[in-house]
């Protein structure tokens, strides 16, 4: 779990435009380590904000018992959890390209499968939800992507996507937290292919598939001083650091600067959000 000015050249909040081509790296390989000793804590921390807004949706679309469903980029479990713990579905396959992090399956509900969602042999059935969060983003083949999980789907089933979106203030293009996220995103492109550009699309993409009943909400929770959100574009940034300042938008005085404000009551920003798109199958 996981989300851009006239100095750089990039529209505010876009990811995409003057930036460079995206890079071919990979989420886990190029970035973010899933064996990082603060791994773990860094995607926990998104979650502690993100789980609630996520599990609320699922809960008000019905999820529930009788349900099988997938899990894509399960990451450390937490919404896989929920689904079996507090939904009570009957089937859950969490899928990510590293499961360490999800350790051994705890109930015979769970399916654990280690393989990449890009995979053109993956095959894993038919489903009354799937879900994925802070995943398509990092994906340059994200279209393609939102029509293989639609065909995963049942009848009646749910396709619920969820990734970061900006709504920055563009009174501000040049403090350090601005010129810090920028670079974020710009590096995130040119590393791995990130782009949150399309994000405002998928309600249309998941209606190019021709799911019923599609819609969305953004939600942008509070991000205040010491508080988990702080904590996660913290980290997210010091582990970030070196493909920040080659970015040419920050140097090391303009990060050490945005890390401060991240842990200042000064801190007055509105921090990047989840936009949940959902979308049921005829």
């Amino acid at each position: 779990m996981t989300s851009p000015p006239p100095s750089g050249g990039t529209a505010p909040g876009d990811g995409r435009s003057g930036a460079p081509a995206p890079g071919d790296g990979h989420y886990g390989e190029d970035l973010f380590a899933p064996e990082h000793p603060r791994e773990t804590e860094r995607i926990d921390a998104a979650a502690l904000v993100f789980d609630p807004v996520t599990t609320r949706r699922l809960r008000a679309l019905g999820v529930g018992p009788g349900s099988r469903c997938l899990d894509v980029g399960a990451g450390t479990g937490t919404v896989t959890r929920w689904l079996l713990e507090e939904a009570g579905v009957d089937e859950v396959i969490a899928l990510d390209r590293d499961t360490a992090q999800l350790g051994a399956p705890a109930s015979p509900r769970l399916r654990v499968i280690t393989a990449d969602l890009t995979d053109e042999s993956l095959r894993p059935g038919g489903f009354d939800l799937i879900h994925a969060r802070f995943v398509l983003m990092h994906l340059p083949q994200r279209r393609r992507l939102i029509t293989r999980l639609a065909g995963w789907l049942d009848p009646g089933g749910l396709l619920v996507l969820g990734d970061a979106l900006e709504v920055p203030d563009t009174l501000d293009s040049s403090s350090a937290y601005r010129r810090t996220m920028d670079a974020m995103w710009r590096a995130l492109r040119s590393t791995i292919g990130t782009d949150i550009s399309t994000v405002p699309a998928y309600p249309h993409f998941l209606r190019e598939e021709g799911l019923r009943d599609v819609a969305a909400e953004l939600c942008c929770p509070p991000l205040v001083a010491g508080g988990p959100l702080a904590r996660f574009w913290s980290e997210t940034w010091t582990r970030m650091r070196p493909a920040l300042e080659e970015t040419g938008l920050v140097d090391a005085a303009a990060v050490d600067e945005a890390l401060a404000y991240l842990d200042s009551p000064r801190l007055a920003e509105l921090g990047p959000g989840m936009l949940l798109s959902w979308g049921r199958r005829n």
